[in-house]
């Protein structure tokens, strides 16, 4: 009998995914020109609380253009996100440059006894992209669970690095398309 591991009909993409982000000499040039593409881009929107994600396994970390974007404005909000394993969702609390962390119950810090609040939108990582906003993720399912229970919905925004394009990228039956993805090389998909 195989595991659902086995029938997971991206694992071995997602072990070249991963293992071409962790071997990316450049990874670092490419982080710092993300980190502009994020800055400039999020000039332009009107979206005051933003969801991110705590950067594991050589993912681009949003957090220093996201705390550029909120400082000397009190009223933006920045979170991080607490799994919660019953439900298989994600809640989002407030994250700021030394607030206390901790670690969840998959290993990931996540922000110590922080506000909770909803976010209008969500910075996602990418292990790879593809045509339309599909996205690759790790396969836990937690952002596609997130996203179906939101109401209204958020404006969904994937981070890349551009070499994690997957030609014929299809989508999976419980996977909506992000708003928008952006990699070192600027807008991929979206607006």
């Amino acid at each position: 009998m195989a595991d659902a591991a086995d029938s997971d009909p991206r694992r071995a993409l997602r072990e070249v995914l991963l293992e071409l982000r962790t071997e990316m000499p450049d990874r670092m040039a490419r982080s710092m020109r993300l980190q502009e593409v994020l800055r400039v881009w999020l000039l332009s929107r009107r979206e005051q609380r933003i969801g991110a994600y705590w950067p594991i396994k050589g993912e681009f970390d949003p957090l220093p253009a996201l705390y550029r974007w909120g400082e000397d404005h009190p009223e933006r909000r920045i979170g991080l996100p607490v799994k919660h394993k019953d439900t298989g969702l994600l809640s989002y609390h407030v994250w700021y440059p030394g607030c206390p962390m901790e670690e969840d119950a998959f290993g990931i810090l996540k922000p110590k006894d922080t506000e909770q609040f909803e976010p209008e939108m969500l910075l996602v990582p990418c292990l790879g992209y593809g045509a339309g906003g599909l996205r690759v993720g790790y396969g836990g399912g937690f952002v596609a669970r997130t996203l179906r229970a939101r109401q209204p919905e958020l404006v969904t925004v994937g981070l890349a690095f551009s070499p994690a394009w997957v030609p014929g990228l299809n989508a999976l039956t419980d996977e909506a398309p992000l708003d928008a993805i952006l990699t070192d090389e600027g807008l991929a998909w979206g607006g």
